[in-house]
C-alpha cells in the first residue's frame, strides 16, 4: 500500500478545505439574481440572470478522487476533466483567481470569460474539461500518445461518471489505450446518480472496474470517499504509467452532497440521504488521520483552514473585480 508523507496529507487537507469552501460559497453566489425578490406564483427561476448564468455543477463532497489522484501528478501531466470540474481543476494546481474569473465570464479567466465553467483550459498546468459527456477520454488518449512519442514519463488522468462509463468513447478509448500501451489512467467517479438515474437502472454490471478485463488491463475499484485510499490506489496506477506498463482503471466510489446542477429538485434521493452522507464526511475523516497520528495540531488546524478561507475569499474577490471582456474580442480566441 502506497502511504503519503505527512506533507502530502496537510497539502490534501488543505486543497480539500479549499474546494469544499470554493464549491460551498457558489451555491449563494450562483443564485445572486437569479430569483424574484418575492416568490409570487408565475415567476420562475432565471438561468439567465446573476453573475453567473447558465448551468452550474458543483463537486462538494467528491474532493477526494481530486486530491488523491493530483497528490501524485506533475505539471507535465495532463488532466481531462467533465462538467463538474472545479476539484480537479484546483488540485492540479489551475490557478483559483482564473478559474472564478472564469466562471464569472470575465476577462482575467482561463478562457478571457469566454468557456465558462464547464469548458475550463490551462496550458500552463495541463488540464482541461468539457461538458459533453465522456468527451475527455479520446483526448486523454491522445495527450498520452504524445507523452509516449515524445520519451517523456508524463502521464494523463481522464476522469469521467460512472454514467459516461455506458458511452461508446469509454469503450473506443479503453481499448486504444490498452492496444498502443498507453500511459493514462482512466478514473470512474461513481457519485451514485447520472443526473437523477441510479446506476443499477442504467448499469449491467455492479463496478465498471470489472470492465478493465475486457481490455487487458489492470483494474480496481476504492469502496470508501476517503482520500487516502483513492492515493494508495492511484499511486499504483501512476507508477505503472510512467514505467511504460499501461493503462489501468480505477472506479471511485464518491459522494455528490449538492444536486446534479445548481437548482435541481433533487426529488429522485431518498429522504435524509445528503444528511446520512455527510456524517462520513471525508475531509472530516482525513482531520481524524491526522489528529490521531500527531501531524497537526489545532494551531496547525486552525491555520490551515484560514489560509484555505482567504485563498477562497481572494478569488471571488478578484473575479468579481474583473473587467468583462471588450465586445470587439467576441470572434477572437474562438472556433467559428
Amino acid at each position: 500500500m502506497i502511504e503519503p508523507t505527512t506533507d502530502k496529507m496537510l497539502w490534501m487537507y488543505e486543497q480539500m478545505l479549499i474546494i469544499r469552501e470554493f464549491e460551498e460559497t457558489m451555491v449563494n453566489i450562483y443564485l445572486e439574481g437569479k430569483l424574484p425578490p418575492e416568490i409570487q406564483e408565475g415567476l420562475a427561476f432565471d438561468i439567465g440572470s446573476g453573475p453567473v448564468p447558465g448551468e452550474m455543477h458543483l463537486a462538494a463532497g467528491q474532493e477526494p478522487v481530486a486530491v488523491g489522484t493530483c497528490a501524485h501528478l506533475k505539471k507535465d501531466d495532463t488532466i481531462t476533466g467533465t462538467h463538474r470540474p472545479h476539484h480537479f481543476a484546483i488540485a492540479k494546481g489551475v490557478s483559483i483567481n482564473a478559474l472564478a474569473a472564469e466562471i464569472f465570464g470575465k476577462v482575467t479567466g482561463l478562457g478571457r470569460g469566454k468557456g465558462g465553467h464547464m469548458h475550463l483550459f490551462d496550458v500552463e498546468n495541463k488540464f482541461g474539461c468539457s461538458g459533453i459527456i465522456g468527451a475527455g477520454m479520446p483526448q486523454a488518449c491522445g495527450a498520452a500518445l504524445a507523452a509516449k512519442k515524445k520519451g517523456k514519463d508524463w502521464v494523463t488522468v481522464t476522469f469521467f461518471g460512472e454514467g459516461a462509463a455506458n458511452q461508446g468513447s469509454f469503450h473506443e478509448s479503453l481499448n486504444l489505450a490498452a492496444l498502443w500501451n498507453l500511459p493514462v489512467i482512466f478514473i470512474c467517479e461513481d457519485n451514485s446518480y447520472a443526473i437523477s438515474v441510479t446506476k443499477d437502472e442504467s448499469t449491467a454490471i455492479a463496478n465498471n472496474a470489472d470492465r478493465a478485463a475486457g481490455y487487458g488491463m489492470p483494474g480496481v475499484s476504492v469502496d470508501n470517499n476517503d482520500a487516502l485510499e483513492v492515493f494508495s490506489v492511484v499511486g499504483e496506477a501512476v507508477s505503472r504509467a510512467r514505467a511504460g506498463e499501461g493503462p489501468s482503471l480505477i472506479e471511485c466510489k464518491t459522494d455528490r452532497y449538492l444536486g446534479h446542477f445548481q437548482g435541481d429538485a433533487e426529488a429522485y434521493r431518498p429522504e435524509g440521504e445528503v444528511e446520512k452522507l455527510r456524517e462520513n464526511d471525508p475531509i472530516d475523516l482525513l482531520r481524524d488521520h491526522l489528529v490521531a497520528s500527531d501531524a497537526m495540531s489545532d494551531d496547525n488546524e486552525k491555520e490551515i483552514k484560514d489560509r484555505a478561507s482567504a485563498t477562497v475569499k481572494a478569488a471571488y474577490e478578484f473575479a468579481r473585480a474583473s473587467d468583462y471582456p471588450d465586445t470587439s474580442e467576441v470572434a477572437q480566441h474562438v472556433f467559428v
